[in-house]
């Protein structure tokens, strides 16, 4: 197995792990730690936390410091680095187990305890003789969501958050994607269930936890997940979790940990760094809390957008693309510092005027490789880094590129009075994933940017053939293109469509087909963003509506942004399906509940693209 695999989504995503690994250690006896100190919250549990003091000779300085604070659910024991570094560079790091995590004690619920016990932990610290009363928060994924959960209850002594790859949103896309369910999660409380929780402090427990962990292939093969049917019942909590999450489709109530887009009134006004990536989960989430909080916050609020995977900033390649050295954010620790150096200590910097701090957006442009192959044989695709000012970019043209019943992709929109193409979806037999926004390991799911074609590394679908020769599969693409053309923003599919069925998904994918060379015989078709709907969403995120078969509706469809020079002589490509599993769960066009189905059904779907229903992509071009 390799580390992502093993790590899952414990360490490998929370900050702890990966800055452990390359962040500095103080000179010995420059720091001094407190281990599991049990902080009590509210309601009497108590939460196991780590203290990193400034020290000499092995013991703390004297004196008051401003605080970086770290709250995981990935076991605080892996902050031993970032504590190293930040108390050896004049900080307090104190990091703490979420309520049920590893030794904390309590039950663990999805992102709901973690503002209340976030306030709780701020005003602890805030008592202490060690703080200064200024906090900063730190963490990547399940951690920068705990920072958004402390910002949005306005904690106090909060004075600073980086949230990267940060869960937000999780009614809209990250969980919930326009009402399909992202399966990435479901690997979540399967890797997790045992690992740090109440269950898996049982041995017999943690063991037969750990074979259903093992055994995720053969559960996938068997959904849904229904509540006792499976050992995942010996970890209530997760169970109920799950299960209740992909019975509940709408952004309603259920999702309102992190809501930010539709509540950024509630964020506390503080300065704001969002990192994210072109290929990160959390990649929609990061852009939109951009546009929502720099118009609501009156501190700054930052946005980086490099072309990572999850929780990869300091990584150039990313699935089987290498985007060059630039791209790596070589010291993850170097650039934090610079930002808290300025907002806790008051230190006058770079932020405001040299890179990454220059301007409020910073985003790596990719494509501008040569397209050939590294010394791993990566396709080199490359990119470089660009200074901006807002987002989206205000020179922005929006494009209609049209879907042409020939397979044509253009921005000639179509006369014919009544032109359709029809495919049948059986969910029996899904479109398999092959790479994309995902964050959960490289066994079910494959990370980042691929080459659209099966083999031996995609479990389901070891043929060595391109997506695009299945017949559920409708592809439209341009002719080669005259010149470069830049695609930066966020991208929507107009799709015009009916089913047979009363409800049923319909999922488009943007792809930068490189056409054949020397380098690449059969070219490389390499994904650019994905995204899907449900069709009982179309009208509504938070109402259900079965639809009329055979009556045609328009569908939106939100692909994840991105930042993509289409270089001349490629194509730009579209492929228009029903399935992407298992990045989405597979809907079983019957119309049950959600997660309750025990029936599928084959679909017949008919795509239009006639005057009457312009079917297109709204591509966000850069003019050159």
């Amino acid at each position: 197995m390799n580390r992502i695999t093993i790590l899952g989504v414990l360490i490998w995503i929370g900050l702890a792990g990966s800055a452990s690994a390359q962040a500095p250690v103080g000179a010995a006896g420059a720091v001094a730690v407190e281990k599991n100190v049990m902080v009590p919250m509210r309601d009497g549990v108590r939460l196991a936390t780590d203290v990193y003091h400034p020290a000499k000779d092995g013991k703390p300085l004297d004196g008051s410091f401003p605080v970086i604070l770290t709250r995981l659910p990935y076991n605080k024991d892996g902050s031993q680095g970032i504590g190293n570094y930040f108390a050896a560079n004049g900080y307090v790091l104190v990091a703490q187990d979420t309520r049920g995590r590893y030794k904390s004690e309590g039950v663990w619920r999805m992102l709901v305890d973690d503002g209340p016990d976030g306030i709780d932990c701020a005003k602890w610290i805030l008592g202490q003789s060690w703080s200064n009363g200024k906090i900063g928060m730190i963490g990547t994924s399940y951690v920068g969501g705990t920072q958004h959960a402390m910002a949005m209850l306005d904690a106090p002594g909060l004075a600073t958050v980086i949230p990267v790859d940060a869960m937000s949103n999780i009614g809209r896309h990250g969980l919930r994607n326009a009402g399909a369910f992202e399966m990435r999660f479901w690997n979540w409380i399967f890797l997790n269930a045992g690992r740090g929780s109440r269950a898996g402090h049982d041995p017999g427990t943690e063991s037969v936890l750990k074979e259903l962990s093992s055994q995720r292939f053969a559960y996938l093969a068997n959904l849904p997940t229904r509540r006792g049917a499976t050992p995942l019942h010996l970890a209530t909590e997760y169970e109920d979790w799950l299960v209740s999450a992909m019975e509940h489709g709408g952004n309603t109530a259920f999702w309102s940990q992190n809501n930010i887009i539709d509540a950024p009134e509630r964020y506390k006004d503080v300065p704001v760094y969002l990192v994210g990536g072109w290929y990160d989960s959390w990649g929609a989430s990061t852009t939109g809390n951009y546009r929502a909080l720099s118009r609501t916050l009156h501190s700054p609020v930052y946005l980086i957008m490099g072309p990572w995977i999850h929780g990869r900033q300091a990584a150039s390649w990313h699935g089987q693309v290498n985007f060059g050295s630039d791209s790596a954010i070589a010291d993850e620790m170097a650039w934090r510092k610079e930002w808290y150096d300025h907002w806790l200590k008051g230190v006058e910097n770079s932020i405001g005027k040299s890179a990454p701090f220059a301007t409020p957006v910073r985003i790596f442009v990719m494509g501008t490789g040569d397209g050939g192959k590294d010394d791993k044989g990566r396709l080199n695709h490359g990119g470089s880094w660009r200074d901006e000012h807002e987002w989206p970019l205000a020179r922005t043209r929006y494009t209609d590129y049209y879907l042409h019943r020939d397979g044509r992709l253009d921005t000639d929109r179509s006369t014919v009075p009544s032109e359709s193409t029809q495919f049948q979806f059986d969910p029996r037999n899904p479109v398999p994933t092959i790479g994309g926004n995902i964050s959960s390991g490289d066994d079910i799911l494959l990370q980042g940017a691929w080459n659209q074609k099966g083999g031996p590394h995609v479990w389901n679908f070891t043929a060595p053939i391109p997506l695009s020769a299945r017949n559920d599969v409708l592809v439209f693409q341009t002719e080669p293109l005259a010149a470069d053309t830049e695609v930066t923003g966020e991208i929507e599919v107009k799709l015009f469509a009916s089913s047979s069925a009363v409800d049923t998904d319909f999922t488009a994918k943007l792809i930068d087909v490189h056409p054949p060379s020397a380098s690449w015989p059969g070219g490389f078709d390499l994904n650019i963003g994905d995204g899907i709907i449900r069709g009982r969403f179309r009208e509504s995120l938070k109402e259900e509506k079965l639809m009329e078969p055979g009556k045609p509706y328009e569908f939106t469809i939100k692909l994840y942004p991105t930042s993509n020079v289409f270089k001349k002589g490629h194509r730009i490509r579209v492929d228009v399906s029903s399935s992407n599993f298992p990045r989405f769960d597979v809907n079983p066009n019957t119309g049950e509940p959600l997660n309750r189905h025990r029936l599928t059904q084959v679909a017949s779907q008919t795509i239009f693209h006639d005057v009457d229903h312009p079917s297109r992509i709204i591509l966000p071009v850069i003019p050159r």
